[in-house]
C-alpha cells in the first residue's frame, strides 16, 4: 500500500511495517496507527502516522550508542502488548534534529516499546535516572568508542 510521509513523499509499504500504539505518543494521543520505514540516513527509521502525512517521528535503536541502555518497566505495563519474551521487544528512542545545529539527541526516558509478534507499541516513560529526554547521540557514540 501506498501512503504519503512527511519527509519521503509518497512511499510503499506492507502490512507488517505497519504498529498500533494503543494510546498513541505523549502529545499525540488521538494517532494510533504508525508505519516503520527506513530513512535514507542510517541507523535512523521513520515512525510516520498513517493518518497524518505531516506527523512523523525520527528514531533509532538505542543500544547502538548506550549498549548499557536498560528498561525496566513493570510487566503489567507491557500487558497490553502481549509480550510473551524479552526477544519479541524492539526498542526505538525518539530523536530530536534542531534546526539551529545543536546536538542531535535522543529520548531514552520516553522510548517507543514494539511487539515484533503482533505490532503492538506503547511509548514507556522510564524513571531510571540515568535516562533523559536529551542524550546527545554523536557524543555518547564517541564516548562508548573510547574517543
Amino acid at each position: 500500500m501506498d501512503i504519503r510521509t512527511k519527509s519521503m513523499g509518497t512511499v510503499s509499504i506492507v502490512e507488517k511495517q505497519i504498529i498500533d500504539l494503543g494510546k498513541g505518543f505523549y502529545g499525540f494521543g488521538e494517532f494510533h496507527r504508525f508505519a516503520l520505514i527506513d530513512a535514507t540516513q542510517k541507523p535512523f527509521v521513520w515512525v510516520q502516522s498513517m493518518d497524518k502525512e505531516d506527523l512523523a517521528f525520527l528514531a533509532i535503536d538505542p543500544f547502538l550508542f548506550r549498549p548499557d541502555y536498560e528498561i525496566d518497566i513493570d510487566d503489567t505495563l507491557l500487558q497490553p502488548l502481549e509480550v510473551a519474551s524479552p526477544s519479541d521487544v524492539i526498542v526505538f528512542a525518539l530523536v530530536t534534529v534542531p534546526t539551529d545545529g545543536s546536538s542531535v539527541t535522543a529520548n531514552l526516558q520516553g522510548p517507543l516499546i514494539i511487539n515484533k509478534r503482533n505490532n503492538r507499541a506503547m511509548q514507556a516513560v522510564l524513571t531510571d535516572p540515568r535516562w533523559h529526554t536529551k542524550h546527545d547521540i554523536v557524543a555518547e557514540s564517541a564516548a562508548k568508542r573510547g574517543r
